[in-house]
């Protein structure tokens, strides 16, 4: 039986100008991941990620933790799979609202209020979507989006049944898969896509012909660590 490993990208640059990249403290959460990693011994034998920035930086940091994984690295370059890329945030509110949404000067982006207000449109937007009541502009149907998600865990399956596959992909696409391997509704991927931590590990077991889910969405490589700031959601 193999072993998919389910990565979300480390903190991202989100209330700037350049979301797609990592922080100092996503670089640090995906090394802290990599030497967990190490320490239990884990290997890979396929590396899988979107076509994002921030998700290519977080591989590069897992790796840069894993002293064994960095040189192997060029064994181990990440196969590009596009259906492990976010939705477009923006292209989805905008689906609901009817409007682009409003730019927020650079200063209010961190204010709590205003983040609260952005995730909670966002929410609304991603359920209309989910459920089929909006086609957001430029991106695939839900159900189109989930499959490409879940793409991503049959190949690794198929090509790799008795191997260790790590997959670095964002929220939306492993809420998609969780819910999947769950059977359930797409309002249940929208509430679990809204709670995956950044850095955070899914696992699932395989075999040829099926996966099913083992772990979702832990930290097992903060868990003990004295910093409480380096547990981040965006």
């Amino acid at each position: 039986m193999g072993v998919i490993y389910v990565v979300r990208h480390g903190q991202a640059a989100f209330g700037t100008d350049h979301y797609d990249r990592l922080t100092e403290i996503g670089f640090t959460q995906a090394r802290l991941l990599g030497a967990y990693f190490a320490r239990r011994n884990i290997r890979f034998d396929a590396v899988f990620t979107g076509t994002l920035r921030r998700q290519a930086e977080t591989a590069q940091g897992i790796f840069e933790g894993h002293s064994e994984l960095a040189s192997q690295s060029l064994q181990l370059s990440p196969e590009i799979f596009p259906g492990l890329d976010e939705y477009k945030p923006e292209a989805v509110m905008m689906a609901l609202t009817g409007t682009a949404p409003v730019p927020v000067p650079a200063a209010a982006r961190r204010d709590p209020v205003v983040v609260r207000e952005h995730f909670r449109v966002l929410r609304e937007a991603l359920l209309a979507w989910a459920e089929d009541r909006t086609q957001p502009e430029g991106m695939p149907h839900w159900q189109a989006f989930q499959d490409g998600a879940v793409a991503a865990l049959i190949e690794a399956r198929q090509r790799l049944p008795d191997g260790h596959v790590l997959i670095v992909s964002s929220g939306g696409p492993i809420a998609a898969m969780v819910a999947g391997a769950l059977n359930a509704p797409p309002a249940s991927a929208v509430e679990l896509n809204l709670r995956i931590r950044n850095s955070s590990l899914t696992e699932f077991a395989s075999t040829p012909r099926r996966h099913h889910l083992v772990n979702f969405n832990g930290l097992p490589h903060l868990d003990t660590h004295p910093d409480s700031t380096l547990t981040t959601y965006a």
